[in-house]
Formats: structure tokens, sequence, C-alpha cells
């Protein structure tokens, strides 16, 4: 396992857990789930990094196995009912998790330009009418800024972590796990 998995794992399987374990009532069953949601999560961290918000997509993940899990097992009994909106609390302790632990080391690998453009648009909340003003560019300047930042950070965490996959979507056990981020 990797830096950024390790990371990943220790800062967030408690969380997980813990939200998983309210729904399913059974500790075996929920790490069994939690596996499945940190596979997805490796899986999918080029989404992780378009998302508007980091730890709604995680607890998305998190929510929709534990669904699929009631589904293959014959359970449902209005599962979506019990599901509870996540607070605000988690969203923001697992955003800043994932941002510190995963994000930002990428975002520092980016040049300057897009370094300040994501930073300041996605972490200090500042516009993109207001990054304009602050960096003294146009308006749709900013934005392309910051879309190109995020195009590029996304080939970062692409090809630090090019994990294998099957047609699901499913990691694939290997020994060459393709990613050059420890």
């Amino acid at each position: 396992m990797n830096d950024i998995t390790e990371n990943i794992w220790n800062d967030f399987h408690i969380e997980l857990k813990n939200f998983i374990l309210k729904k399913v009532k059974d500790e075996n069953i929920a790490n069994d789930i939690l596996q499945d949601v940190f596979l997805k999560i490796i899986n999918n961290a080029d989404k992780i990094a378009q998302a508007k918000s980091v730890q709604q997509y995680i607890y998305g993940i998190a929510r929709n196995t534990t669904i699929d899990h009631f589904r293959k097992s014959d359970k449902k009994n209005n599962i979506e009912n019990d599901y509870t909106l996540i607070s605000e609390e988690e969203t923001e302790s697992l955003n800043a998790t994932i941002a510190d632990c995963c994000i930002k080391p990428f975002i520092k690998q980016l040049p300057e330009k897009y370094q300040v453009a994501l930073t300041k648009s996605e972490f200090e909340n500042i516009s993109q009418k207001d990054l304009a003003e602050q960096l003294n560019i146009s308006y749709s300047g900013a934005k392309s800024r910051v879309q190109r930042g995020k195009e590029k950070l996304k080939e970062l965490i692409l090809a630090c972590c090019n994990y294998p996959s099957d047609s699901y979507g499913n990691l694939r056990d290997t020994e060459d796990k393709n990613c050059a981020c420890s």
C-alpha cells in the first residue's frame, strides 16, 4: 500500500466504518462493506479530485455500497428511509483530512499559477470572479486557469495511482499496482 492510500485509510476508516455500522448493525458486515468502499475510493481517485464535496462523494460511495449489500442479501426493508443527511461537521472533517493528506500534495506539484488558482478557489472558497480580480486577469482567464489546474491535478493523480480494474470498476488483485506515489 502506498503512502497516500495508507493516509486515507488511517484518517478515514474509523469514521466510515462507524457510518456503515450504524446502518448494518453487524461489525463483520461493516468491515466487508468498508473494504469495498475503500477499493472504490482508490479506483475513483480521479473523480475525487473533481468532486465539489469530497466528503459527500466518499460518504455517497459508502451509502451506495451499503444499499447494494442490502439489495444483494434481500434485506432492503426501506433502507433508503433510514439514511440521514451527513452532518456538516462530518463533511468538514472528512474534506479537511482528504485535502491535507491526499489532494494538497498533488496540488503542490503543479505549476505555481495552477496551485494558486486551485488553492484559492477550492480550499479558500474564493469565487472565480474574485480570483480574477486578485490575480489581475479576466474572469474567463480565471475560469480557464482553475479548469486547467483541475485537469493537470487529475493527470497527476492518475499517473501516480493507476490501479488496474475489471470491467465493473473493481480493483484487480495484482502485484504491480502501477502506483508511483510511494
